[in-house]
């Protein structure tokens, strides 16, 4: 069984170029792990990526976060929304190609959720 982690506002997500980070904006606060917000169901889409640093005169660097691909949990919901884990990716905004935003930290050790 594999243990995917919760994600709080704490959480770092990252582009694949590994340089641009997403912006965390939780959109409830009632559930917390240590005092943190986890991060729900489109918490991290259309977010701002700061600090991207693949760009080229033609080609700009990532900038926004696009919809989650997978990473959703399928047995725990808040609100009617599902918890984010530590297997969230998805598109970014990038014109080069396809590129990916991931977890490089999920914003807290505590708890997680039992995958098969």
């Amino acid at each position: 069984m594999q243990l995917l982690k919760i994600l709080t506002d704490q959480a770092v997500l990252v582009c694949n170029h590994q340089t641009g980070i997403v912006t965390n904006q939780p959109s409830q606060k009632w559930v917390t792990i240590a005092g943190r917000p986890i991060l729900v169901e489109a918490d991290p889409e259309r977010k701002a990526i700061k600090g991207c640093t693949m760009a080229t005169p033609t080609i700009k660097p990532c900038t926004l976060s696009l919809k989650v691909t997978s990473g959703y949990s399928d047995l725990v919901r808040i609100d009617g929304h599902r918890i984010c884990l530590d297997a969230v990716t998805g598109l970014t905004d990038w014109a080069g190609a396809n590129v990916q935003y991931k977890v490089r930290t999920p914003g807290q050790d505590l708890l997680a959720e039992g995958a098969a």
